[in-house]
């Protein structure tokens, strides 16, 4: 199951890991968030150790959301010590998130 990343752990969760981190930015009342959401919960389980994978309420947590410039949801932002290095905007199969997040592992 993918963390819960809010405003106010966003820095120690996110900034602060010595780990890749992928995290979902979404919110209950969109459609494709809801197609992502349990591929994202997969990947948490299938890289527990290996990678952080958490899930941003936009709704909930406005001040990282504005601090990334999320305008469309879901987004993934991928982040490795401390700084974005990869990024898909809308709903893709969980393959393409997991490429991605293996290239931030080697």
């Amino acid at each position: 199951m993918a963390l819960e990343i809010t405003d106010s752990n966003f820095e120690e969760v996110v900034l602060k890991s010595d780990k890749p981190v992928l995290i979902d930015f979404w919110a209950e009342w969109c459609g494709p968030c809801r197609m992502v959401g349990p591929l994202v919960d997969e990947i948490a389980t299938e890289y527990e150790g290996k990678a952080v994978v958490g899930k941003v309420n936009v709704d909930n947590n406005p001040d990282i959301s504005v601090r990334y410039g999320i305008r469309n949801i879901p987004a993934l932002l991928f982040f490795k010590n401390g700084e974005i290095v990869d990024k898909q905007i809308g709903a893709v199969p969980k393959s393409v998130l997991a490429e991605k997040l293996d290239k931030q592992l080697s």
